[in-house]
């Protein structure tokens, strides 16, 4: 009897430590920690190989440093059942690539995404495809693979909800996170 108010004491501590543990610190449905959102292009395209389209390093500004020194720009964008880098979003890969590289310390998890057509198993292979082209590209620019990890989430953490092409360019990305 002399250990039965101790023992619901320990019991209601052990509760509330389980449920401490288990929190979430957050995140946005696109994979950020930052909130930044996703904010995208919309194309459609075919099957690509892991290769960058075009040969410009693009000037829309996207990969500008925010005042952490990582890029601001933390999410690409592709076309329909592709795994091409779009040009217009080389400068922001690139901008990754220069912090990565002058941050041998720094880490990212790339998390690859895919709009909900296809098959579970064929959108998992597609993000982590669209997820693997950019650590090459990565890879080329100077990044130790040891800094990069690939993810895939395929069509399970969409960042907009719908069945429209314009839903559907903005599910299809890779999020760097940091």
């Amino acid at each position: 009897m002399f250990f039965k108010p101790y023992m619901r004491s320990l019991a209601v501590a052990a509760s509330l430590a389980v449920l401490a543990g288990c929190s979430s610190t957050g995140g946005t449905q696109d994979g950020s920690m930052d909130g930044t959102g996703a904010a995208g292009g919309v194309g459609t395209g075919t099957a690509g190989s892991g290769q960058v389209s075009g040969t410009g390093m693009g000037g829309n500004g996207a990969g500008q440093m925010a005042s952490t020194g990582i890029p601001d720009v933390r999410t690409i964008y592709f076309d329909y059942d592709s795994d091409t880098i779009r040009s217009e979003f080389e400068s922001v890969v690139n901008a990754h690539a220069s912090y990565l590289a002058g941050n041998p310390n720094a880490r990212v998890i790339l998390q690859g995404h895919t709009d909900e057509r296809g098959t579970r198993e064929y959108n998992l292979a597609l993000g982590e495809r669209r997820a693997g082209a950019v650590q090459r590209y990565l890879s080329l620019r100077g990044v130790s693979p040891s800094q990069v990890e690939v993810v895939s989430y395929g069509e399970e953490r969409p960042a907009v909800r719908g069945s429209n092409e314009d839903s559907f360019a903005q599910n299809r990305r890779v999020v760097f996170a940091y």
